[in-house]
C-alpha cells in the first residue's frame, strides 16, 4: 500500500494541471500579501491635516452641544417605538479622540484570522480542482483500466489515489499558510501595529494553520471521490459549482435557520474553533409596527467536525462501494 501510494504520488507530481494549480495559489497568496501592504498604508499628509482639520470641527461642537444633545435625547427616549436600546446606550455623547478620524492602524492580531480563513478556501477549493482532475482523467482516457491490469485489487488502488491527493496537498497549505503568515507580520510590523501578538495568539494561529491543512487535504479526496463517481472531472467540478450557488448561496439565504446543515458554516465551525450566524426574528409590537432583529446564534467546533467528518466518511464509503462493483470501461 505504501509502495502504491508512493507511485501515485508521483504520479501527482507529474500532472502539469496540478503544478499549474499550485503555482495558481502561491500566485494568489503574493497577491493577498500586496492587498494586505495596500490596506496597511497610512494616510498621506494631507489626507492626516484633512482628518484632523475634522477632528477639530467635531471636538469644538461636543465642547459647545453635548450637554444639550444628551437631554434633548433624554427627553424623547419615552416617545420612542419598542423595541430600543437602553438609554445610556442610545444617548451616549463620549469626547471624540482624534484616533477615530482618519484611517486606523492595521493590526495583526484582526487580519490574519481572516487572510487564514480566506485563504484557506482558496486552498480547500483547489485541492478540490487537483484530486477531481487526477482521478477524473483516468476515467476519461480509459487509463483507470489498464492500471487495474497491473493492480487489480482496486480498493487498494482506491485508498492510494485518495492517500496520494491528501498527502499531495499537505506541503503545498504548509508553504503556503507559512509565506502568508510570515508575509502579513512583516508587512503589518513595519506599517501597522504588532503589539498583542503573544505567544497564546500566535499558538492560535497555528492550530487553525492545522486544521486548515486536515480539511484541504480532505477536500482533495473529497474531489477524487467526486470525480471517480462521476467519471468526469468537469462533472465533479458541475456539481460543487451547483451545490454553491443553489444550495449555499440561494436556499441558504432564504431559510436562515438550515444554516447549521449547510458545508460552508461547518467549514467555518472547524477551521475557526467555533463560528456565529445570524437569524431573522420578526414580530408585530402592540403599537402596530413590525419589527425584525438580528439574533446571533453559535455552532460549536464539536458540530462543524461531526458533520464534516460523518459526511467525509459517508461519500468515502460510497466511493469504495461503486469502485468495487462497476464497471470502469
Amino acid at each position: 500500500m505504501i509502495r502504491l501510494t508512493g507511485v501515485e504520488l508521483r504520479r501527482l507530481v507529474a500532472r502539469r494541471l496540478v503544478m499549474l494549480g499550485v503555482a495558481a495559489v502561491l500566485g494568489v497568496t503574493v497577491l493577498m500579501l500586496a492587498a494586505a501592504w495596500w490596506n496597511s498604508r497610512p494616510l498621506s499628509a494631507e489626507d492626516q491635516q484633512q482628518a484632523k482639520a475634522q477632528f477639530e470641527t467635531a471636538h469644538a461642537d461636543w465642547v459647545k452641544n453635548h450637554e444639550k444633545y444628551d437631554k434633548e435625547c433624554r427627553d424623547s427616549y419615552a416617545s420612542q417605538p419598542d423595541p430600543k436600546p437602553p438609554v445610556e446606550e442610545m444617548c451616549n455623547y463620549t469626547e471624540p479622540t482624534l484616533d477615530q478620524w482618519g484611517k486606523p492602524q492595521t493590526v495583526f492580531t484582526e487580519v490574519m484570522p481572516e487572510l487564514l480563513q480566506g485563504s484557506s478556501y482558496l486552498l480547500a477549493f483547489a485541492a478540490f480542482l487537483i484530486g477531481a482532475s487526477f482521478v477524473g482523467a483516468e476515467f476519461s482516457s480509459g487509463s483507470i483500466g489498464n492500471w487495474l491490469t497491473f493492480e487489480p485489487r482496486r480498493m487498494r488502488v482506491y485508498a492510494s489515489k485518495l492517500a496520494a491527493v491528501a498527502i499531495g496537498m499537505v506541503p503545498v497549505v504548509v508553504v503556503t499558510l507559512a509565506i502568508l503568515l510570515a508575509g502579513t507580520y512583516l508587512i503589518v510590523a513595519e506599517l501597522g501595529v504588532t503589539a498583542g501578538t503573544t505567544g497564546k495568539v500566535w499558538g492560535n494561529l497555528l492550530e487553525t494553520s492545522g486544521r486548515a491543512m486536515v480539511v484541504v487535504a480532505v477536500a482533495g479526496a473529497v474531489g477524487g471521490v467526486l470525480a471517480l463517481l462521476l467519471r468526469h472531472t468537469a462533472a465533479a467540478i458541475g456539481v460543487i459549482m451547483g451545490y454553491v450557488v443553489l444550495v449555499e448561496a440561494v436556499f441558504g439565504s432564504i431559510l436562515a435557520q438550515v444554516q447549521p446543515w449547510l458545508v460552508r458554516l461547518n467549514f467555518d465551525a472547524w477551521l475557526k474553533h467555533g463560528t456565529t450566524y445570524y437569524v431573522q426574528n420578526c414580530k408585530s409590537t402592540p403599537e402596530g409596527y413590525y419589527n425584525c432583529e438580528s439574533i446571533e446564534k453559535s455552532l460549536s467546533f464539536e458540530h462543524g467536525a461531526w458533520y464534516l467528518g460523518i459526511g467525509t466518511v459517508l461519500l468515502l464509503a460510497l466511493g469504495a462501494f461503486v469502485f468495487q462493483r462497476r464497471d470502469v470501461t
